[in-house]
């Protein structure tokens, strides 16, 4: 395993034109490898005006702390130059972005140090293709205060059989907790936070280029969405699946179901049902 260092995080916006190139130069066929390496912002503190900022649009309070979500949008830039810098077997813009879990230990304050790192999971089958995972890990000290796993999908012929549906014993009983309407300008709007200018994101000219006739929610705006419309524990696991895109703009419904200190949660589209998240936040 080799480690980069960096002594602040990289920007985002220095990986896009080796993105761009890869519409251009197609990846070779053959075996898919990741590449052992695991990059490491040694030390740095949040940008508080920047984090005022994600807070405004996904819907969390200035209260002092760092949402959990942040320390993992924060390590997409990582994940975007581990993309471009490295040996990485697929073209970026093809890829979905299916599952993301976060587990906080404890609140981390806005002026704490922290340091964060990224690394490859390993790939595995799936019926549209392979999945593999980015690993986050953000300490202060040497204690680890939260742990993201980001799950992407890579399109491509497979011989892998889909599985078969689990036919869950008993759905959660959801209620309607909230309706949002979702502005067409969410994508822009978040993107300026995240660093995460996806032309599938940012306006329906751009996403039509790519096959969709509007343009969609960032599933990282949604998560966040949903965890800022809950009452966190301390610690706990978030746990999502994205699941239909959420066009914008759009009138969505917040769903939650609540076991003990367990909260079940989807977000549907109002008119036809149809689910765009479903999610879960377990007390550690």
């Amino acid at each position: 395993m080799n480690t980069r260092h960096f002594s602040q995080l990289p920007k985002p916006y220095l990986a896009y034109p080796k993105v761009i190139q890869g519409l251009i130069f197609k990846k070779p066929k053959g075996e898919k490898v990741l590449p052992q390496v695991e990059y490491v912002v040694d030390l740095f503190k949040v940008d508080q005006k920047h984090l005022k900022a994600y807070n405004e649009v996904c819907g969390f309070k200035n209260n002092g702390y760092i949402p959990a979500i942040y320390l993992a949008v924060l390590s997409q830039s990582l994940q975007m130059h581990m993309m471009t810098q490295e040996a990485f077997p697929f073209a970026i813009l093809g890829l979905v972005h299916i599952r993301n879990q976060i587990k906080q230990s404890r609140k981390v304050g806005v002026n704490e140090q922290l340091s964060l790192s990224c690394k490859f999971g390993d790939l595995k089958p799936h019926d549209k293709g392979v999945q593999f995972d980015f690993i986050t890990t953000a300490k202060v000290g040497n204690d680890v205060v939260m742990e993201g796993t980001t799950t992407y999908l890579a399109r491509q012929k497979t011989e892998t059989k889909a599985a078969p549906k689990v036919v869950e014993s008993k759905a959660p009983n959801y209620e309607v907790s909230a309706e949002w309407n979702v502005s067409e300008n969410t994508g822009r709007r978040y993107a300026l936070t995240s660093g995460d200018f996806n032309l599938i994101h940012i306006h329906a000219i751009t996403a039509k280029a790519f096959g969709f006739k509007q343009a969609i929610a960032h599933g990282m705006w949604s998560k966040a969405k949903a965890l800022a419309s809950l009452n966190l524990p301390d610690s706990y696991e978030a746990d999502v699946w994205f699941k239909l895109p959420m066009y914008l703009p759009s009138k969505v419904e917040f769903l939650t179901a609540q076991e003990a200190k367990n909260t079940e949660f989807a977000i549907r589209n109002s008119k036809n049902k149809k689910p765009h998240v479903t999610g879960s936040v377990k007390a550690l």
